[in-house]
């Protein structure tokens, strides 16, 4: 037997007693928390499997296709809708594979796809986890959308050539009148050489007015832009000043055109765009006296390109500013009035805009913007 100890109790009696009732209570303690976390995890495992099911459902009715990327490019998960619009099985598969298959289009945040029933548009947003190992695509199909805006267009300009018939009977009358008239005096026997040749190139002239005025109207009436490509903005602005900076030298006028744009490249009817630019700068020529000067400046701001057409003429006084715009409406003799009209029509059929500062003696400043397209490099864009 041990010693009894200064209490008179044996050594290591009592504590161990006590030892063992601690241990005996901790432990049921600890059965109790771990019953209670197992419940927990229990229940929250049913609230996930619950969520799960719930987004499967969500995913497997929305219309639009939705794909998950994780950071090596893999498609770790899509919706029905997604394998409906692709026609394949995208999980474990390469996203850049079927990426490629989707076209920039004119308008920013929307695609075009060729498919086996024609070409769709398609609405394309991104967004990336907060844990940035995964991302989010999500492609609506507005193919329906697209064509019922590019019909309202169409019938927003077949109601602006109803509201110009009434004076295009005028527009057409007078120069047909004035070539009728020059033509008849050729069938005077008294007239000379001389006089002859100059009666016919002034029914040569109005000839040539009639037929500028009605390819304006067909330009006008038609407002569509065929055959896109993607064209340097650099090079675009570099044929603008080939062609205008003579024009400008030969009315003593000082051209300078500065392209701020680099590799940018724009997605569009090349021709359309290059006709509406030149009839911004031709303006701008008319407009200014000998001695003056017209700038062509070139710049991207925000996703777009502003393609500035700049004149030291007279200024345009504000109550004509907005008619400008108008088909048939001109302050020159010679001009058909359809010039900016159609410009307008081509920048907007591209996404684009024009917009007029000016003010009497302080000169006009025309703005027309486009937006650029996803991939924007002129070298990574050109097929």
């Amino acid at each position: 037997m041990s010693a009894p100890d200064a209490a008179g109790l044996p050594a290591g009696g009592a504590p161990a007693r006590m030892d063992a009732a601690q241990l005996a209570e901790a432990f049921e303690l600890f059965s109790r928390a771990s019953e209670e976390l197992s419940q927990a995890y229990n229940a929250l495992q049913g609230r996930v499997e619950q969520l799960t099911e719930r987004l499967s459902v969500l995913m497997g009715a929305l219309p639009a296709a939705v794909v998950v990327i994780n950071r090596a490019g893999l498609v770790v998960q899509v919706n029905r809708a997604a394998e409906t619009l692709f026609g394949a099985a995208l999980t474990g598969e390469s996203w850049e594979r079927f990426g490629a298959a989707l076209q920039p289009t004119e308008t920013p945040g929307e695609m075009s796809i060729e498919l086996d029933d024609g070409a769709r548009r398609l609405s394309v947003s991104e967004t990336a986890l907060e844990s940035g190992e995964e991302r989010i695509l999500l492609l609506h199909d507005i193919t329906e959308t697209w064509r019922m805006r590019q019909t309202a267009e169409r019938n927003e300009r077949l109601a602006a050539m109803g509201e110009m018939v009434a004076g295009l009977a005028h527009q057409l009358r007078t120069p047909l009148s004035a070539a009728l008239l020059y033509t008849g005096n050729l069938r005077q026997p008294e007239l000379g050489p001389a006089e002859r040749a100059r009666v016919a190139d002034r029914a040569i002239e109005r000839l040539r007015y009639l037929e500028r005025l009605i390819r304006d109207m067909l330009a006008f009436a038609r407002g569509d832009c065929v055959g896109r490509q993607f064209f340097g903005v650099c090079e675009l602005a570099a044929e603008l000043t080939h062609t205008l900076e003579p024009v400008a030298r030969a009315r003593q006028i000082a051209f300078s055109s500065v392209c701020e744009c680099g590799e940018l490249a724009l997605h569009g009817d090349r021709k359309a765009l290059g006709g509406a630019l030149t009839n911004l700068l031709e303006n701008a020529i008319q407009h200014t006296e000998s001695g003056g000067r017209v700038d062509c400046h070139v710049r991207s701001d925000g996703g777009q390109v502003v393609f500035a057409v700049s004149d030291s003429g007279c200024g345009i006084d504000p109550a004509l500013q907005e008619r400008l715009f108008e088909p048939f409406f001109t302050t020159r003799a010679e001009g058909t009035g359809l010039g900016l009209a159609i410009a307008r029509g081509v920048a907007r059929a591209h996404g684009g805009e024009i917009a007029l500062q000016s003010a009497p003696g302080q000169g006009s400043t025309f703005t027309l913007s486009l937006p650029l397209p996803q991939g924007a490099s002129a070298a990574e864009a050109r097929p």
